[in-house]
Order: structure tokens, then C-alpha cells, then sequence
């Protein structure tokens, strides 16, 4: 039976790479209903990637009736409250300097000098923009 410690170590990887889908699967399943619990309350509603260096976590973006701008994932509930924004930015590079894939766009909110950097699909980007133009420190934000 040499062909049983082989056949172990292949049957290990193959459940192995089942678990990581099955965990993507239900990840993808749990976004979708936080963006649906998320629709009645919000102006604007979408998926993206919230990037802390190199790594790039799914969430859902929202834009809220209550003027706060909430991320969410099953492991992360955080918002912004739109007053305590400085900056609003919409980029090709995230703040580390790295481009983001073709297709694609960062949404970088600066409050209390930190950036928070969101991906998101060039069509989002452009829905977002319109709900929450650019703006700079020091200028007037815009009627949301």
C-alpha cells in the first residue's frame, strides 16, 4: 500500500481547498444580507474591499439617510459620521502607493489625519461620487 501516504496528502489538500470555498461562499451570503438589511436605511449601497496595507477586506459600503457612511462585514461594524470627514477622495493608487486592478477605484476618507482607503468597481466609484463628491480639507462640503 505505498500508494496510501500519496493519496492522504491529496485528500487532505482537496479538503483543505473545499473548507476555504465553503467559507468564501458563506462570506459572499452574509455580505448580501447586510446589504439588504442595509438598503431601506441608506442612500447608497455597495460592495467593496477596505484595504489596510496590502490586505483587502470585504465589506459593504454604505451611505445612510442618517448622513453617516457605514463598513460592514460579519466581523466589522464601523461608520463615519459625514462632519467628521476632511477629506474625500476618489484615486487609481491606494495611500501606499500601489494601483488598484483595472476596472476599479479607491474611495479614500481622511478623517483626524487617517486614510481610509475602500475598492470599488469604476461603476460604484461613480454612483459614490455623486452622493459624496471630492472634496479637500479646508473646503466647504458639498449638500449630501
Amino acid at each position: 500500500m505505498p500508494w496510501l501516504g500519496p493519496l492522504t496528502a491529496v485528500g487532505i489538500v482537496v479538503l483543505a481547498v473545499l473548507v476555504w470555498l465553503l467559507f468564501r461562499v458563506l462570506r459572499q451570503d452574509q455580505l448580501a444580507a447586510i446589504m439588504t438589511k442595509r438598503k431601506g436605511s441608506s442612500k447608497l449601497v455597495s460592495r467593496a474591499s477596505y484595504t489596510g496595507g496590502m490586505e483587502a477586506i470585504p465589506v459593504v459600503l454604505s451611505l445612510g439617510n442618517d448622513d453617516a457612511i457605514y463598513y460592514e462585514n460579519p466581523d466589522v461594524s464601523a461608520s463615519f459620521e459625514l462632519g467628521h470627514i476632511d477629506e474625500v477622495e476618489y484615486d487609481d493608487e491606494n495611500a501606499t502607493g500601489h494601483s488598484v486592478a483595472a476596472g476599479c477605484r479607491i474611495l479614500r476618507l481622511r478623517s483626524h489625519g487617517h486614510a481610509f482607503d475602500f475598492i470599488l468597481t469604476d461603476a460604484d466609484a461613480r454612483q459614490w461620487s455623486g452622493s459624496l463628491p471630492q472634496r479637500r480639507a479646508g473646503e466647504a462640503a458639498a449638500a449630501m
